[in-house]
């Protein structure tokens, strides 16, 4: 528990950063696997664009490390 109003406010916006990491991370391993599992080529071609992008994006705000990426 926060002993002090700095280690609540902490704590608040720690929670809110898990929540959007999660739901960005969730997000860019749904369009990864969406290419994966294309089921034609120009279907995979069609989505690897967007999955790039998501993979890119949760690269640049540390979500994933560069080199995952």
């Amino acid at each position: 528990m926060p002993n002090n109003k700095q280690q609540k406010k902490r704590l608040k916006t720690d929670e809110e950063k898990r929540i959007k990491n999660k739901a960005a991370k969730s997000s860019m391993r749904s369009a990864v696997r969406k290419v994966i599992e294309a089921d034609s080529k120009e279907e995979a071609l069609a989505s690897t664009p967007i999955a790039m992008k998501r993979v890119d994006k949760a690269a640049k705000s540390n979500i994933i490390h560069d080199n995952t990426a």
